[in-house]
């Protein structure tokens, strides 16, 4: 049945959207001076942001088997997902440019995230408006 998959998308989806945001969160309050506690909540949700990842890549390829685009990008979002820790530089060293796309990265999986919690979201059935009276 293609509806179990279809959940795991939805629920892979809801925790990168929402793991992302508060991992945006508490780095922007570790710049900001709030200390080693939000560096370290920062990493810690980081871990709740890859199963998220990876529940999307299995749930989509799972659910779209023979949709062959759609498995495509299904790979192409765990490539993203590799590459975006792959460009975390060395933050103590001075002009670590290599750091922005981390960040930037970071909001093209957020809006990943989102689209395949939408398309799941969708496929499913839910949220669909019903006819008021009848």
């Amino acid at each position: 049945m293609r509806r179990t998959p279809l959940w795991v998308v939805l629920a892979g989806g809801a925790i990168t959207v929402v793991g992302v945001l508060i991992q945006a969160f508490t780095i922007a309050a570790y710049v900001r001076g709030a200390g080693e506690g939000a560096l370290d909540a920062h990493g810690g949700f980081s871990m709740l942001v890859h199963v998220g990842e990876l529940l999307i890549v299995i749930g989509a390829i799972w659910a779209w088997w023979g949709n062959w685009n759609a498995v495509g990008l299904a790979v192409a979002f765990l490539i993203l997902s590799v590459a975006q820790l792959a460009f975390l530089g060395d933050t103590e060293e001075e002009g670590g440019w290599i750091n922005g796309l981390h960040g930037f990265l970071a909001l093209v999986i957020l809006l990943t995230g989102a689209w395949y919690f939408s398309r799941a979201r969708r496929e499913l059935g839910l949220g669909t408006a019903g006819t008021v009276g009848t």
